[in-house]
């Protein structure tokens, strides 16, 4: 709420117990723009504020994405998040909130799929980014929470909420490891990256959530347990400790000046990225179409494989919606073959194989 600019010109936005007024002053002069701001607030103090004085509340695009970033502060660390915004706000930095409809995101899936792969640069590196159609939807998902936020703080009317069809998604894709091949793979690691690839196989979780843990802040060997407060859902998640990895965690060297678990021992700074030796590793365990991700699918599959059920494995994967984990739920055979005979054993006594009415004839 206040005096702003809006190009060159500036505006003032006053909440009121009605709602918001927003208006132009019409002058770049600053001194006279908060004269008139002053004696805006005074008009409606006194109640000489007319409604016809007022201007439609029409808040530019730039303004919710400002809104939404101090927001996220403290909720969420996605850096991939954070692009996406500064994508939105390249697209839309001339629009304002009811310029932005269901046409112009179905304009936005649009150009993106025609365009392929776009390019960022992250940290100094040039990256591409394959605008597949879960990219897309990301996009899309991230503006409409934009645009919920934006009804929630009162900038839009919940009416005027865009609500696009997502794009069909391939998912059909999961490759995991064999026990044989976890082995392999972790005989094969460079000394540093051995128990990187230790805690992703026995925690499922991500590469950024992993080569950000910290001693003081997500490690708890008294208790067995991994607390993570900001993940990619912006839920906090606790992951236990099993043996395996409490082994691996008490033989890492630590140092005083260093709280990060996983670092270089000549910078002291934690690593950033793990692509290099990892694909080393991958050569070396003579392992194919694998990603460091699949590290996450080989832990949900062996999991699911072992018995354990779909909620648990969505807890322990912080999986936002149970749909997400369901793409394992082909490798529960077993499982399934249990459930069923527990059933048959619940309804002995009662004969389920013959229609009432009808009789048994013997052969002869």
């Amino acid at each position: 709420m206040g005096l702003y600019l809006r190009g060159k010109i500036y505006w003032f936005r006053i909440r009121t117990s009605e709602g918001r007024i927003q208006r132009s002053t019409g002058t770049a002069n600053k001194r006279l723009a908060e004269n008139i701001y002053s004696k805006a607030k005074t008009d409606i103090i006194e109640g000489r504020w007319f409604k016809e004085q007022e201007t439609k509340d029409d808040p530019p695009f730039l303004e919710l994405a400002e809104e939404y970033e101090n927001w996220m502060q403290g909720r969420y660390r996605s850096k991939f998040k954070i692009y996406i915004i500064s994508q939105l706000k390249e697209r839309f930095r001339d629009y304002s909130l009811s310029m932005i409809g269901v046409r112009e995101l179905e304009k936005l899936q649009s150009e993106k799929l025609k365009r392929g792969k776009q390019q960022k640069i992250v940290e100094g590196k040039l990256h591409n980014i394959p605008n597949k159609p879960a990219t897309i939807n990301r996009f899309i998902a991230v503006i409409a929470h934009m645009f919920t936020k934006a009804a929630d703080w009162k900038m839009i009317d919940r009416a005027n909420i865009p609500k696009v069809k997502m794009l069909k998604e391939n998912n059909k894709r999961l490759r995991y490891l064999s026990k044989e091949e976890c082995s392999e793979l972790i005989a094969a690691c460079d000394p540093h990256l051995r128990p990187i690839v230790i805690t992703a196989l026995n925690t499922g979780m991500r590469r950024q959530e992993i080569l950000g843990l910290r001693w003081d802040a997500h490690v708890d060997l008294k208790h067995g347990f991994i607390l993570l407060s900001h993940t990619k859902n912006g839920e906090r998640r606790e992951i236990p400790i099993n043996s395996t990895l409490r082994a691996t965690l008490q033989s890492l060297p630590r140092r005083l000046d260093v709280q990060h678990v996983f670092f270089d021992p000549a910078s002291g700074k934690p690593y950033q990225e793990v692509k290099k030796s990892f694909a080393t590793a991958l050569r070396r365990a003579k392992i194919q179409d694998f990603h460091f991700h699949d590290l996450r699918h080989t832990f949900a599959s062996h999991l699911v494989m072992a018995g354990i059920d779909l909620v648990t494995v969505k807890e322990l994967l912080g999986h936002a919606d149970v749909k997400m984990t369901l793409r394992y739920a082909h490798l529960a055979p077993s499982h399934k073959v249990k459930a069923v005979e527990i059933y048959d054993r619940s309804m002995s006594g009662y004969n389920l194989a013959t229609v009432p009415g009808e009789e048994k004839v013997a052969s002869v």
